[in-house]
């Protein structure tokens, strides 16, 4: 039995059919990833090639995933697990994340990465402690000033 004082409250978790859900599961990435706001029509685009959730707490907006699954014969997919500030260090990205892996798994993944913003501290850290280990540090144009961290799964 699990102690009531540490257990995590129940999320509702579903993969966004709608354009409503969609707009939550953006909500999430351009909050968390500010750098590389994405549109509705990007959502609706990455809703047909990966796999993504957006999870409540009652109606409360927390989180979302995505999870890239492994391209042509590559045993490799990207789970990223994202939570709003206000909803951090509860346990939820946790939970989102343990969903994602399995998702992956289940997909055929033998190699597990993600990839986080260098400057979230927060994500790196839960990244991190969960075994992932960094491989490479890069910005998306040249010049810019946003690093980005891609991790691989020890």
């Amino acid at each position: 039995m699990s102690d009531p004082r540490t257990a995590v409250p129940a999320l509702r978790i579903h993969s966004p059919r709608d354009d409503r859900a969609l707009a939550d599961w953006r909500r999430v990435h351009n909050t968390v990833i500010p750098h590389h706001p994405l549109s509705l029509a990007d959502a609706r685009d990455r809703s047909v090639r990966h796999h993504l959730e957006v999870a409540y707490l009652g109606e409360d907006l927390v989180g979302c995933t995505t999870v890239r699954p492994p391209a042509d014969d590559s045993r490799t997919a990207t789970v990223i697990a994202r939570v709003l500030p206000g909803h951090r260090r509860k346990g939820f990205g946790a939970e989102l994340y343990r969903r994602g892996l399995a998702r992956a798994r289940a997909l055929g993944a033998e190699i597990i990465e993600t990839v986080v913003l260098a400057e979230n501290e927060e994500g790196l850290r839960f990244a991190l402690q969960r075994g992932f280990v960094e491989t490479e540090r890069y910005v998306l144009v040249p010049g810019d000033t946003v690093e980005w961290v891609d991790l691989r799964l020890a």
